[in-house]
């Protein structure tokens, strides 16, 4: 099922750590990436193995975000074979052969069940998202929008309508793969939850269905605007349940509208969004 909420959670804090899968996050994403300054990057490595090792998720999805260039081949060493991992975040892709690297590391540790999601961070891994999306073991994508301003020159203003372009991009790009929709962005401001909420509408309206958290606070409204409500399930039910009866391509749904084979398919992604 895919996550509506991915809560980052620092890798060298054993005290988030152990309370982060009582956030209500569908996912975590540890990160021994940027939360983790230089000279602990070690001592973070040894303790998410370790608390991997020992830890039971339930239905949470567990990801770690791995470090790049030179630091990445130990960190996928120290965490791909734990039980409790669902996949890695790859923290600064940049071009599909790095997604090569690391299926072939992925291979030799007989860690054959971990997927990856490729953390897109310059204007030139935006570029090459369609390549990037193509990759071996990728599930879903995603922009880390701080990293992209700062190589673009980008200043989004409060309706975020400088980056229209690259989200909208990012769902195109993935239903082209035919991989899950994008994880959307962070919003660095965890105190305005009415401008997250804002903010997160506009991201489902244009087709994600989940997305990142960089602090507890947030999760609760990721999961409200991702989780249906009762009369969009309802609408789904009727027309599915009206177009399996029907057996017509073309046929009216309660409220006399059209319904065709798009439209179906709307409502089944829909149902499948249910918990």
């Amino acid at each position: 099922m895919i996550a509506r909420s991915h809560l980052y959670v620092p890798g060298n804090a054993p005290d988030k750590l152990g309370k982060a899968l009582g956030r209500g996050a569908d996912a975590l994403i540890v990160d021994l990436e940027d939360a983790v300054p230089p000279a602990g990057k070690d001592a973070a490595r040894e303790a998410v193995a370790a608390w991997l090792g020992a830890v039971d998720p339930g239905p949470v999805q567990l990801w770690v975000r791995v470090n790049p260039g030179e630091l990445r081949e130990a960190d996928v060493r120290a965490v791909a074979t734990a039980p409790a991992l669902t996949g890695l975040v790859l923290a600064k892709v940049e071009a599909p052969a790095e997604l090569a690297e690391v299926d072939a590391l992925l291979t030799a540790l007989g860690a054959e069940r971990v997927v990856v999601a490729p953390l897109l961070e310059s204007a030139a891994a935006v570029l090459r998202a369609p390549q990037i999306a193509a990759g071996p073991r990728v599930v879903r994508l995603q922009v880390g929008e701080a990293d992209l301003c700062a190589d673009a020159g980008i200043t989004p203003g409060a309706d975020e309508r400088e980056l229209l372009w690259v989200r909208s991009q990012m769902v195109m790009v993935s239903a082209a793969a035919g991989i899950d929709p994008p994880v959307g962005p962070v919003s660095t401001d965890f105190r305005d939850l009415d401008a997250l909420r804002a903010s997160t509408l506009a991201l489902a309206r244009m087709g994600y269905a989940g997305r990142a958290c960089i602090h507890p606070a947030q999760v609760a409204v990721v999961n409200e605007v991702f989780t249906p409500s009762e009369e969009e399930v309802a609408w789904a039910r009727d027309v599915v349940t009206r177009f399996e009866e029907s057996g017509a391509g073309v046929l009216l749904d309660s409220a006399g509208r059209m319904v065709d084979e798009a439209v179906v398919r709307r409502a089944r992604r829909i149902l499948a969004r249910l918990r």
